[in-house]
């Protein structure tokens, strides 16, 4: 049994709070990965850093295997609430119902970790997923952790291929579906996942950022 959501919960040390009017995550299309590590779970998801659509950008790509890239990095909500990104994935997964442990996968996932207390276990993680099937809007709970839960920012197939540029308001988000008033969040972590269906595909990650607006 794996618990990938889990297991990045426990991943975090102190860092430095961040405070900026953009704070760049992901810098990707500068060509770095500076901070970022893997963890793998089950099987190795290949990340490289590759010019896709003219820009530099970080690209997925999983078969039967669940690895994730995390970054540890404090952010003030209160400053700077807004997460900024762009994703594109191959296709979807044919799982019979991504909200059970045996379809746990999505081609493309963004991990928002936070704390609202001292301990690990009070550790908890927001999880911006593009759905197989669910609405986009949904949301539910973690099938292996009730310290995570699952947002469907993107749905099936219709944009495929195709970039998608999103923005969040995690503060809200996260009071909103947790139930906390959150001030900072603890790491940022990408996954490109497919070892509970033994499927295949492929993602691409532009910039990561966040600010006040």
């Amino acid at each position: 049994m794996k618990y990938k959501t889990l297991v990045l919960l426990m991943l975090l040390t102190a860092s430095t709070l961040l405070k900026a009017d953009k704070i760049m995550v992901g810098n990707f299309s500068s060509g770095s990965l500076q901070g970022w590590q893997q963890k793998e779970f089950n099987g190795r998801t290949h990340y490289e850093l590759k010019r896709v659509d003219n820009k530099i950008v970080l690209a997925s790509d999983s078969i039967n295997a669940a690895s994730g890239l995390f970054k540890k990095v404090h952010i003030n909500l209160n400053e700077s609430p807004i997460i900024h990104w762009s994703w594109k994935i191959k296709n979807i997964l044919q799982s019979n119902n991504e909200r059970e442990k045996s379809g746990d996968d999505f081609a493309a996932r963004i991990y928002i970790i936070f704390s609202d207390g001292p301990f690990f276990w009070q550790t908890k993680t927001l999880d911006y997923v593009w759905a197989n099937h669910s609405k986009i809007g949904e949301h539910w709970p973690n099938p292996y952790t009730q310290n995570a839960h699952m947002f469907a920012i993107q749905s099936g197939k219709k944009y495929t291929n195709q970039w998608q540029t999103e923005s969040r308001n995690i503060l809200s988000d996260i009071h909103n579906i947790f139930g906390k008033n959150v001030s900072t969040i603890e790491a940022i972590a990408v996954m490109t996942d497919t070892d509970q269906t033994g499927a295949a595909t492929q993602a691409w990650f532009g910039d990561i950022w966040f600010s006040d607006h």
